[in-house]
């Protein structure tokens, strides 16, 4: 075989182990981000319950300090002789109603003013999952777009070629 010859035959093998080299670049860029991803979203139902364990921990806490606080309050009390026989005068009876009405208003609007704002933000939540939605779809159309494009360009390419061929100035 002749020198002219084996060079051209190792340039072919050469430009062709390029495209190889590149698609299994490009596949094994693919694999791999695909792996991350796919090992992010096995462990994301486990953060999803800590969370939630560490909210329920938080409530069932704060509960317990607050009905123990009111307990030791009951208890003191009871035990001081100077608390066990007070009565409120009938001239105050109006006014500490009014407070606990008061009380009472004042709670119903923080759980009020709380729902709103668990709703606005549950909403919020199922908009951006909406636009995520969206942004899939886009990434979709726009992959077909172009995957399309890329074909038409690729089959024009042989009739470009042959224009500049044949019409020699």
């Amino acid at each position: 075989m002749s020198s002219e010859n084996k060079k051209s035959k190792d340039s072919t093998t050469t430009s062709t182990n390029v495209s190889i080299n590149v698609s299994q670049i490009v596949d094994a860029a693919n694999e791999n981000v695909t792996k991350l991803v796919n090992e992010s979203s096995k462990v994301q139902p486990q953060y999803a319950q800590a969370i939630s364990n560490l909210q329920q921990e938080y409530i069932d806490a704060l509960r317990n300090a607050i009905q123990r606080t009111f307990s030791v309050q009951r208890q003191l009390l009871a035990s001081n002789s100077n608390f066990n026989n007070f009565i409120v005068p009938e001239a105050a009876a109006p006014y500490v109603q009014g407070l606990v009405k008061q009380s009472d208003d004042i709670t119903n609007n923080f759980i009020s003013v709380a729902d709103i704002n668990n709703q606005l933000t549950i909403n919020a939540l199922n908009v951006a999952r909406e636009n995520v939605k969206n942004f899939s779809r886009t990434v979709e159309a726009a992959a077909e777009y172009n995957s399309n494009m890329a074909q038409s360009w690729m089959t024009s390419i042989p009739s470009f070629q042959q224009q500049f061929t044949t019409n020699k100035y």
